[in-house]
């Protein structure tokens, strides 16, 4: 059975987080866009950082039957988009990511930050107003 485009960017934003990619964020764009439903949008710090989380998350969803239906920028490594159709995944380098700034263009959007705790590893969720979310299961990863 097919993902629930909310299933498919929660599992991108807990998959990027397995790779410790910073800044993690899921923006809903359902009511604002008839292009997709949600952004799932993070920052990694280098190129191999980049492919390193655009591999778990293709990987995670891979084993969920879920195939990206479009790729783009992973020739230059410092912005790639994986399209998931209802679902579009960014990851970014930081410099790239604060000059586009694709929060900042749906800044009237919902969204939702997505972290780990450092010593738990617990996943945690914040709204908007940086209160706390609703916890998640932690997401475990083998080396």
């Amino acid at each position: 059975m097919a993902l629930a485009s909310q299933e498919i960017a929660e599992q991108a934003a807990l998959s990027m987080l397995a790779k410790n990619a910073a800044d993690v964020m899921i923006i809903d764009l359902r009511g604002l866009s008839s292009i997709t439903d949600y952004f799932v949008i993070g920052t990694a710090g280098s190129e191999p950082q980049i492919k390193a989380v655009v591999e778990q998350v293709t990987a995670d969803l891979k084993e969920r039957e879920t195939a990206p239906w479009h790729t783009e920028g992973k020739q230059s490594w410092r912005w790639v988009l994986l399209d998931y159709v209802d679902v579009v995944i960014h990851v970014f380098r930081a410099e790239v990511r604060s000059f586009y700034g694709l929060e900042r263009l749906w800044g009237d959007a919902p969204r939702v930050a997505v972290s780990a705790d450092a010593a738990t590893g617990e996943i945690t969720r914040r709204s908007d107003a940086g209160v706390a979310g609703d916890r998640v299961d932690v997401l475990e990863h083998e080396a």
